[in-house]
Order: C-alpha cells, then sequence, then structure tokens
C-alpha cells in the first residue's frame, strides 16, 4: 500500500514524541484519522469542543514539557480552536494545530465551510502555512514544530482534506524535531552594570514570575544576599511560593497590601521573568531593573533604568558574586511580617461552622487545599476561582497551577483538567471551575466518563458572573446580566454516569471534599457559594470607591436594598 500524506504526517508526529492527538473528527480529516488508525502508535483523544482540544493540548504541553497537538475539521471545526490556541501562545505554550481545511479545487469558490485559516491564525501563531502538495511533506512538519518549540507558541499546518490522501514518495528523517537547551545570559559588563543598582539600592524588591521556572533556588538565593522581599506574578506562584521565607504574597487585582507594598517602598524593583501587566502597581520612584528571556518585553510594563537578556536560572548564577551581601534587613523584615498578619486575616475569612450558611468560596478552597495531594495538579476558571486559588492554594514543590492567566478567558479549567489529566494519568487533578465557565463547555464532562478520567470537579456554584458583578459594583453600575439561574450540577453529572456531590451546608463540606478525592473516578462536587463576596485588591482607587458608593445608592433607589443587606451580613458579620 502506497503511502499518503497523512500517512507521513502521523509517523512524522510519532517519531517527534507526539503520542496523542486532541480533537474532533470530521470529513476532512478522514485521512489522518485513517492513518492514526493504522499506525496504532498514536492514540486519539476525541472532546466534545475543539475549544477544548487546543486548552487540553496545552496543559498536556506544560506538564510533558514537551510539545502537543490538536486537530479541527475544516471551517467551523478549526475555527472553535482558535480561542484555545490563543490562550497557548500568550502562555507561550508549544502546540501544533492541524487546521483540515476544504478540497485544494475548490479553493476560492465559496464552497460549503470555507474559511480563510491562513489568515485566521496568523495572530495566534508563530507558523501558519498551507500544505499544498506531497513534495512539503514531512519537512513542513519539521518547520511547524521548530517554530513552536523555538518561539514558544503556536504552529498551524493547514492540510485540506484531499491532499491529506496524495501519494507521498517523501520520507521521514530520524530526526523530526531538534530541542535544544542553550544558556542565555547578559555580557559580563552587563552583569557588572546590574550589581552596581543592585548593590547601591538601600530597599531593593524583587518581582517574580513564571519565568523563574527552575530557578527557585537561585532565586531565593538571590532574595538572601539582597534582603530583598520576593513579590509574586500570579503565573510564578506555582514555581515560587514554597519553602519560601522571602514571600511576601501576590500584587495586582488580585494580589494583598503587603505584596502592593513591598513594591512601592522600595527604592530599586528587580523584575524576575515577569511581564506582569498593571502599570499601576509599579512604584514611580524606584530603579526598574528587568531580565526577561525575551529582549521585546523590555521595558513594555515601566520604564526602565536598566533591561537585559537572560534565562533567571544562569543569569543569576552569574550575577551573585558581583553582589555584596546585604546587613539590613529592615525592608525585608517588614514587608515579611506584614505578610504574615494579611495571611492570618486572610486565613479568618476561610471558615464556616454547621448550619451557619452560605459557604464562603475561601473556605472551600482552603479545604480543596488542606485534603489535595501533594503532587496535586490544579487548574482553576478565569474570575472569582482564580481569585480564591491565588490566595488560598497553598504551593508545595511537587504541586501545579494551571489557568487561563494571560489571555482571561472563562471556561478553561475543566479542558485544562482533561488535558492534565491525560497527560499524568496517576496525578490528582482537580478543575476549580466556576458555574459560567463550566456551563459554557459542559458537555465536555462526557469526555471525563468516555476516556475515564478521574478528575475532580470543584463547581463554586454561586448562580452568577460573580466577578463580572464586582467589577460592575466598583464601577457604580447595577448588576445586569450576570444571574445564571439556580441548577444542581451535581444531579447533571449523575445524569452523565458522573459521581456527583452536592454541599449546601459548611459542615457537610470538609467530608464531601474527602469523599470526593477517595473516589475511584471523575466526581463533579458542587459546592453552593456565597454570591456577595468582597475581594477587594490591596490598592483601592478613588474611582473604585466612589463607584462602590454609586451602586450601592443605585440598589437602594432601585429597591434591591435586601443585596446590601446580604453583601454586610455575608462580609462583615461572620
Amino acid at each position: 500500500m502506497k503511502r499518503t500524506v497523512a500517512d507521513l504526517l502521523v509517523e512524522s508526529l510519532r517519531s517527534a514524541g507526539i503520542e496523542r492527538i486532541y480533537g474532533i473528527v470530521g470529513d476532512s480529516l478522514n485521512a489522518v484519522l485513517d492513518s492514526i488508525r493504522r499506525s496504532g502508535k498514536i492514540k486519539w483523544i476525541s472532546v466534545r469542543h475543539e475549544e477544548v482540544a487546543a486548552f487540553a493540548a496545552g496543559s498536556d504541553a506544560m506538564l510533558s514539557n514537551s510539545i502537543a497537538v490538536c486537530a479541527g475539521s475544516s471551517g467551523p471545526g478549526n475555527l472553535h480552536l482558535i480561542n484555545g490556541l490563543y490562550d497557548c501562545h500568550r502562555n507561550r505554550i508549544p502546540v501544533l494545530a492541524i487546521a483540515a481545511h476544504i478540497p485544494s479545487n475548490e479553493l476560492g469558490g465559496q464552497y460549503f465551510q470555507q474559511t480563510r485559516p491562513e489568515l485566521l491564525f496568523r495572530d495566534c501563531s508563530h507558523y501558519c502555512e498551507v500544505l499544498t502538495r506531497p513534495e512539503q511533506m514531512p519537512r513542513m512538519v519539521t518547520m511547524a514544530m521548530q517554530h513552536a518549540i523555538g518561539q514558544e507558541g503556536v504552529s498551524v499546518i493547514i492540510l485540506p482534506g484531499d491532499v491529506a490522501s496524495l501519494h507521498d514518495e517523501e520520507t521521514v528523517p530520524p530526526q523530526v524535531i531538534h530541542v535544544t537547551k542553550p544558556v542565555v545570559r547578559p555580557s559580563d559588563e552587563e552583569l557588572e552594570k546590574l550589581a552596581g543598582y543592585l548593590n547601591k539600592g538601600k530597599k531593593v524588591t524583587i518581582l517574580a514570575g513564571a519565568g523563574c521556572a527552575g530557578a527557585h533556588t537561585e532565586v531565593i538565593a538571590l532574595c538572601d544576599a539582597l534582603k530583598s522581599p520576593m513579590v509574586i506574578a500570579l503565573r510564578g506562584k506555582e514555581h515560587l511560593e514554597y519553602d519560601n521565607p522571602y514571600s511576601v504574597g501576590l500584587t495586582g487585582l488580585i494580589g494583598y497590601a503587603s505584596g502592593y507594598h513591598a513594591m512601592m517602598e522600595c527604592d530599586v524593583l528587580l523584575m524576575l521573568g515577569t511581564d506582569f501587566p498593571y502599570r499601576q502597581f509599579f512604584p514611580e520612584k524606584a530603579d526598574i531593573l528587568q531580565i526577561d528571556i525575551r529582549g521585546e518585553h523590555l521595558g513594555r510594563r515601566a520604564a526602565l533604568s536598566y533591561g537585559l537578556v537572560g534565562d533567571v536560572k544562569h543569569t543569576i548564577e552569574a550575577l551573585l558574586p558581583l553582589l555584596k551581601v546585604k546587613k539590613d534587613t529592615g525592608h525585608l523584615d517588614k514587608h515579611v511580617k506584614d505578610y504574615a498578619k494579611v495571611r492570618k486575616d486572610l486565613d479568618k475569612l476561610a471558615t464556616g461552622k454547621k448550619g451557619k450558611g452560605p459557604i464562603h468560596p475561601q473556605y472551600l478552597t482552603k479545604v480543596v487545599s488542606d485534603y489535595a495531594s501533594e503532587n496535586a495538579i490544579f487548574t482553576c476558571d478565569v474570575g472569582t476561582p482564580t481569585l480564591w486559588a491565588a490566595r488560598y492554594l497553598q504551593m508545595s514543590e511537587g504541586r501545579r497551577l494551571l489557568g487561563s492567566f494571560n489571555h482571561g478567558t472563562m471556561a478553561n479549567a475543566l479542558p485544562q483538567a482533561i488535558g492534565a489529566q491525560v497527560s499524568r494519568r496517576d496525578a490528582q487533578v482537580i478543575s476549580l471551575s466556576g458555574d459560567g465557565g463550566l456551563a459554557m463547555l459542559m458537555g465536555d464532562l462526557l469526555t471525563l466518563k468516555v476516556h475515564q478520567l478521574p478528575v475532580k470537579v470543584v463547581v463554586f456554584n454561586n448562580t452568577s458572573l460573580s466577578f463580572v458583578e464586582l467589577e460592575m459594583k466598583a464601577a457604580g453600575y447595577l448588576e445586569t446580566g450576570t444571574s445564571l439561574g439556580e441548577f444542581n450540577y451535581a444531579s447533571i453529572a449523575e445524569g452523565m454516569g458522573i459521581k456527583g456531590i452536592r454541599v449546601e451546608d459548611p459542615g457537610d463540606l470538609e467530608d464531601a471534599v474527602k469523599q470526593s478525592f477517595n473516589h475511584n473516578g471523575p466526581v463533579l462536587l458542587d459546592v453552593v457559594v456565597n454570591r456577595q463576596e468582597l475581594a477587594l485588591p490591596p490598592k483601592i482607587e478613588f474611582e473604585q470607591a466612589h463607584g462602590f458608593t454609586m451602586w450601592m445608592l443605585k440598589t437602594v433607589l432601585n429597591g434591591k436594598g435586601d443585596e446590601l443587606v446580604d453583601l454586610a451580613k455575608t462580609n462583615l458579620f461572620r
């Protein structure tokens, strides 16, 4: 039997180490699926929505430290990939998308399901090309995957269904992709200049992010030398929070006052591997220094005194011998002490008593954190689940936290949990899902059932898009369009053949969480949590305070004073 373009595609992917492809079948993918079937070496992970396929591939790639693959059929099929691919691209996750296309001889004729994928995917990929001839395969797989790996992002191969079926006489090379780990650090002269700023500073604060992955020991050593408090950006939480006596928490919209003041009161701020986007949280009078592996990131969030290109681990190793070890611990001690107080105050809110509802989401998140395994993988939906995860999940060296932290899309938690569980079959995977996020892509609960993925889906059921409501309150608007209705998601899960547990009383929560985690299979834990939960940022702008006052006034004038009473009861009187 003569080999086809699809055969060489599948053989190339397998040679590159790919073991699975996430997607939904369609006629334009028939040749690819048939080749997968005949090869028997790659598993097709069927999902219920292509967006889920892209998210799942992204979390798979993150956890396997490799590249992952998703696929969509022509037109609407591959269009559904785009939101998940945007998330992967912005999070710098190497993913290859196979976008099947209409028959090549129908291009330009407004054929059934015709789109322009070469244009549509351009903004969320480093490489996006149409395969039109057999001679392009398998070389195009190497080019696409090298772009995704080398530039850390998405590549798209657009494959017309008829081209996939063409005979191909080319051969797959022994080495399809080339993964290298170069050491990147600034020059000696640049390091000397950086050390000069740090040695001169009296109050140095470090802002550390996801670029510090794999550099926990080095960043801690740097804090020790500089006697610096460490403010952690959200994507750096999983890499830096554990075993860290220098941590003063997060800053930004979901951070703590301790982190905010540690940055605002420093005279030198050193940014390590972070692209923290909120300019209003940067100090105005400090010298700001930045180290990032990508030169285009330097200075785009705040005006820098000095910026350098390098990976965090090797740059710190080369920098440490140039530093004068500081003796004054006043700046560090002050903000570590402030963080301890903030942490104590936050933990006071994470409590519950039997018969005294509603269940506070802080309490739910703390209980989940307390009973999860030391190597648990958490995913969290955008909105309040991310907020509570940031504040109440305790990281350890083996724990991971995945979310849509750059793209900020709804409904990411369940899809990312699917990819995480497929990648790590023996790991405990916990999805912290909002009821709004879950409802958006709820059909993929069936994926858990079909593939027997033992994901624990914890639903923060507050019958609303609660983070949007907070934003509306802060801006002075009455909540409109945020109510989701009251639904028993545990019953819906039971109807799918998934174990469902519903909790309405705080006294029942711990047993329900333990029961969920001990169950050998997928579980949906539906927890009815407080809707009127305030979550204040560390810095309150005048406009926010004014907006909240206007919201209260409008609430009373519109006959909704009971909402103010509920707000006071649940936030002031615990």
